[in-house]
């Protein structure tokens, strides 16, 4: 991935959360069934849109 700006690397970010995170099924069924942290984790740790979040994050810092 080429250099980006911050400001691009936040419309990466939003975009994303925007395309994919918003109303996801997933995470509303597994908020349902474990709880609100344990449909976090999974988003964080095991979902591919999470995954590509925190590569962005990484390189925000």
């Amino acid at each position: 991935m080429k250099n980006l700006s911050r400001k691009e690397l936040f419309n990466h970010v939003e975009t994303l959360m925007a395309h994919y995170c918003n109303g996801c099924f997933v995470h509303q069924q597994f908020k349902q069934e474990g709880g609100r942290r344990f449909a976090h984790r999974f988003c964080i740790s095991k979902c591919t849109v999470g995954e590509k979040l925190q590569e962005y994050g990484k390189r925000l810092t």
